[in-house]
């Protein structure tokens, strides 16, 4: 069973610059307690941003650089399951990833939170994994 953190969407609004998104993760990756901030902006941009490229990178970089524990974590893999609904495609890189978190949520949800395992079967659904 998987645990769920609430979540919610953020506004349908124009998505952010990219360097203002850039900024905002930057930051959260180096002080958690910019971590809320980070969360609606990385989840604003899955949702929102037409460059998949570029909100791919980001997921990836979160995903990889966010701490042990860190619901930031979680989210990245939730958020590359929101980019391969909304563009059917991860690179292989992305996709790894989003496999790895679901892996260390399932063994551990202190570390990585339950949303990595929804992330990654909705990449696995809408890239036709299954």
């Amino acid at each position: 069973m998987h645990s769920h953190l609430p979540f919610e969407d953020p506004p349908a609004l124009p998505h952010l610059p990219h360097e203002v998104v850039v900024e905002t993760l930057e930051w959260a990756l180096r002080d958690r307690s910019q971590e809320g901030e980070a969360a609606r902006v990385l989840v604003g941009s899955a949702l929102n941003d037409d460059d998949r490229e570029f909100v791919e990178h980001w997921c990836v970089q979160v995903g990889t650089r966010a701490a042990p524990g860190s619901p930031l974590l979680g989210l990245a893999g939730l958020c590359l399951g929101h980019t391969a609904r909304r563009f059917g495609h991860l690179s292989d890189e992305a996709l790894t990833l989003a496999e790895s978190l679901a892996a260390r949520a399932e063994a551990d949800p202190s570390d990585v939170d339950g949303r990595a395992l929804d992330g990654f079967d909705d990449a696995r659904s809408f890239l036709h994994l299954w």
